[in-house]
């Protein structure tokens, strides 16, 4: 097990020599889709946070997950990790300015995803969707913070 727990800056993209590699959707699927790092982006564009309180407002992500999808977006440039006192230190996560710039794509598939609820499930399917967990508010690039 190696001592470095940072992922190296552009670890997670794939070699030139995928067949994909030059093909910009793909590089942006590779920094910010999957699962968990949408809401992750989500919730760091509301306010810095913790680890403890990231986990709680993504969940049902496990630690493991949390840690390794932190990891890819710290690596991209996409947050920041700020030590905040002695070690053991507790570390606050944000966005960093180039993280920012996502904020737009994020609120698109926020607002997409609204409409979709919406069209699969009927007009009442955002009702209640402003839970402590929930991620029906908009964010700071929509107009409420």
């Amino acid at each position: 097990m190696t001592a470095h727990k940072t992922a190296l800056r552009g670890a997670y993209l794939l070699a030139k020599s995928h067949p994909l590699a030059d093909c910009p959707l793909h590089a942006a699927f590779v920094a910010v889709g999957g699962k968990w790092k949408l809401t992750i982006l989500y919730w760091l564009a509301r306010e810095p946070n913790h680890f403890s309180g990231l986990l709680r407002r993504v969940a049902p992500i496990s630690h493991k997950v949390l840690t390794e999808q932190l990891r890819e977006l710290e690596a991209d440039g996409l947050i920041e990790r700020q030590v905040t006192g002695p070690v053991p230190a507790p570390v606050q996560y944000r966005l960093s300015g180039y993280g920012e710039t996502v904020l737009p794509l994020v609120e698109q598939a926020r607002v997409w995803g609204v409409a979709h609820l919406e069209r699969m499930r009927g007009a009442d399917a955002m009702t209640g969707s402003e839970s402590p967990l929930g991620c029906g508010a908009a964010t700071s690039v929509g107009g409420a913070h």
